[in-house]
């Protein structure tokens, strides 16, 4: 068996013991309002108190979730690792509608080919996807995060887990600092 030649960057920030851990789909409305709180999360938790990780959930009622979600993998393994998936994770968040369906199922995007995302995508952050998204075993990353997302019994975005453990009375609609009261138990 041989090794790899690329690493995908877990997407995890933070260094503390209590393991924060939220399944996203880029192009949800509510993943994208829980994404744009995690900076704020890390600061009010204390980096020391708290480790957050992503977890890309994709679903199919998203059209192009799957496309995203290994745009968001490939970034990974390019300099800057994680904080270069980040960086793809917030355009995506900024321009969410540029990379969704009308009500899933229409509107100009019904045209939009896989490459011309991806070129989109580069765009808006300057991140050159399209060789690390031809990475030919980078499914192995993706279904990763699948299998990961079903054994723990995800099925909707945003879904949050403490510790290991489903949080179903969690939202992203949450003021924060619910979310470190939670996490932290203080």
């Amino acid at each position: 068996m041989t090794t790899p030649s690329w690493h995908a960057d877990p997407l995890t920030w933070g260094t503390g013991p209590r393991i924060f851990e939220a399944f996203l789909e880029p192009t949800c409305p509510y993943s994208v309002r829980a994404f744009n709180k995690f900076d704020e999360l890390l600061s009010q938790a204390g980096e020391d108190k708290i480790t957050v990780k992503i977890r890309l959930q994709s679903q199919p009622w998203h059209m192009y979730s799957g496309v995203l979600v290994r745009c968001i993998i490939a970034a990974s393994t390019l300099e800057g690792g994680k904080e270069t998936a980040k960086k793809i994770m917030a355009v995506i968040a900024t321009h969410r509608e540029e990379f969704e369906f009308e009500r899933h199922a229409g509107g100009p995007n019904m045209d939009v080919t896989p490459n011309q995302i991806i070129e989109r995508l580069e765009g808006y952050s300057g991140v050159k996807l399209k060789e690390a998204f031809a990475i030919p075993d980078l499914d192995r990353e993706i279904k990763w995060h699948c299998k990961y997302a079903r054994q723990n019994g995800i099925h909707v975005s945003p879904t949050f887990m403490i510790d290991g453990l489903v949080q179903p009375d969690m939202s992203s609609g949450d003021e924060v600092g619910v979310w470190v009261k939670k996490a932290l138990g203080s």
